[in-house]
């Protein structure tokens, strides 16, 4: 039996699906432009450091959210979608995942954007198994701004993955061959449970580590 463990952005998409709806929210006129992309940018460069308050940056990204009802919502991630996301929908990520559900492995998404941004693009992916961060709901549907449990980031996707596979009554030690793909050293924890960590478009970082321990380095976006 075989897992396998994908990041989203940058790894399956050649974006960072997080940014890139925070952009739209600025198309849309959800946001002050200004103020909206200084914010939405000073957290994106938090992540790619490996520094980011992920619990700020939440309440921060869903403040737009939280003023408006579940049928813009959806409206607006459609279009998100089919104006964003489909072109980014690149063959190569497309048939790397589907090699992997044809073989009969156990796949799953894993990462640090949110579940609202997130599932339908594990749908495009055909991934049935998503595990992004839980944006926390008030009774009848509502974004709080708050994160529901664990945040799927650094060490957190290793926890979030142990509940996910308990649920289906499984551990790690079930798998014979675990493999995990990411872009990025804050995956580093999640990588070192892999027997095939795969370095993908890696991060310099990442890049430079992966090259000493003599991992997998894989370009789909080349």
């Amino acid at each position: 039996m075989t897992l396998c463990l994908f990041d989203l952005d940058d790894t399956l998409l050649p974006i960072d699906s997080d940014h890139a709806w925070g952009e739209f929210l600025i198309r849309l006129g959800w946001v002050d432009e200004a103020a909206f992309r200084a914010g939405n940018d000073a957290f994106y460069a938090q992540y790619k450091t490996g520094q980011l308050d992920i619990h700020a940056y939440i309440d921060f990204a869903t403040a737009p959210l939280r003023i408006r009802d579940a049928a813009t919502l959806a409206d607006a991630h459609a279009r998100f979608m089919r104006e964003v996301i489909a072109p980014q929908l690149k063959p190569a990520a497309l048939d790397l995942v589907r090699s992997h559900l044809d073989r009969g492995d156990l796949v799953g998404l894993v990462t640090a954007t949110n579940d609202f941004i997130t599932a339908p693009i594990a749908a495009a992916f055909g991934i049935a198994h998503l595990i992004a961060v839980r944006l926390e709901r008030a009774p009848g549907g509502t974004i709080t701004g708050a994160i529901a449990g664990t945040p799927s980031y650094r060490e957190g996707k290793v926890v979030r993955v142990e509940e996910w596979l308990r649920s289906l009554g499984r551990s790690w030690q079930d798998f014979d061959a675990i493999t995990v793909y990411s872009d990025s050293i804050n995956d580093l924890p999640l990588l070192e449970r892999a027997h095939h960590p795969v370095a993908t478009n890696p991060t310099p970082a990442l890049e430079a580590l992966a090259r000493e321990r003599h991992w997998r380095i894989l370009r789909l976006f080349d």
